[in-house]
């Protein structure tokens, strides 16, 4: 972790970026940029997002209804921006690259699942290497996080509940004894759902994203300047919640560890680029 403690620039060093078939700004909430590119790899297209760099609250308050035990809420200072895939990765853009698809809920413009963390590695050397100066990786679960909430300290992006029109998750189980709604029993293409205030889409819900980080159940008591979790470990942190869970699990602090070389359908990830962790 570089040893840094203020902000060094909020807007990227270069944009368009070289890799770009399209680019602009648009429209989105407070702290957003709107800046985004779009990378196009065998006629499959990828939008990233700017997030710039900004200071927030990790984790959860001691008062957040069914909140786990791991959401130690502390401040978490990130220095760099980073470019943020605007949703998981799709059925089709994984097929491009790995000539192949494993997931159980078939759609191109669905996000593809059981694929393990060892085999997002796979992916991202294998297009890293296709198109030059790319440089993806996925994100940190802070940087997560903090894409996640987009400028918000309420539970979700979306307000202190959710409704199945907002996030596919199991809606007979809503959060704090919230309304009933509708069980899909399965994953939605990507841009089903209404994007969070910087235009990132179903960062709750659908599939788990996974993270780079090494999962730790407890976080640090005190402030973190670019925290990228523990050398090591036995689990790999995912992020977000999924299709099959309960209210609670899709709020934006929620965070669990899953081995990585695990598979299931719950569980995907979007791309990030950028300064490398």
């Amino acid at each position: 972790m570089r040893e840094q403690t203020e902000i060094e620039t909020l807007m990227p060093e270069s944009f368009p970026m070289a890799w770009a078939c399209e680019w602009g700004q648009d429209e989105v909430g407070p702290g957003g940029t709107g800046l985004w590119n779009a990378l196009v790899y065998k006629d499959v297209r990828q939008v990233f997002r700017w997030i710039q760099p900004g200071s927030f609250m990790m984790g959860s308050p001691k008062g957040e209804a069914e909140r786990g035990q791991n959401e130690t809420q502390h401040k978490v200072l990130l220095t760099e921006g980073f470019w943020l895939a605007d949703t998981a990765c799709t059925q089709a853009l994984w097929q491009a690259v790995m000539e192949e698809n494993p997931s159980h809920f078939q759609g191109q413009d669905k996000p593809v699942e059981q694929v393990s963390w060892d085999e997002t590695q796979t992916f991202i050397s294998r297009l890293n290497k296709e198109i030059k100066g790319l440089c993806i990786r996925l994100p940190s679960e802070a940087e997560w996080e903090y894409a996640c909430r987009a400028g918000t300290r309420t539970v979700f992006s979306f307000g202190d509940n959710i409704t199945p029109e907002q996030v596919n998750y199991r809606g007979g189980f809503p959060y704090n004894q919230g309304k009933k709604g509708l069980y899909r029993q399965e994953t939605m293409a990507v841009k089903t759902l209404p994007a969070n205030p910087w235009g990132l889409y179903e960062m709750h819900g659908n599939v788990w994203d996974w993270c780079e980080d090494w999962y730790q159940r407890e976080y640090a008591q005190d402030s973190e300047v670019n925290p990228t979790g523990p050398a090591s470990g036995q689990r790999r942190v995912v992020r977000g919640g999924c299709w099959i869970g309960v209210g609670g699990s899709v709020r934006s602090a929620s965070r669990v560890g899953h081995e990585p070389d695990g598979r299931d359908y719950d569980i995907g990830f979007r791309l990030a680029l950028g300064h490398p962790q």
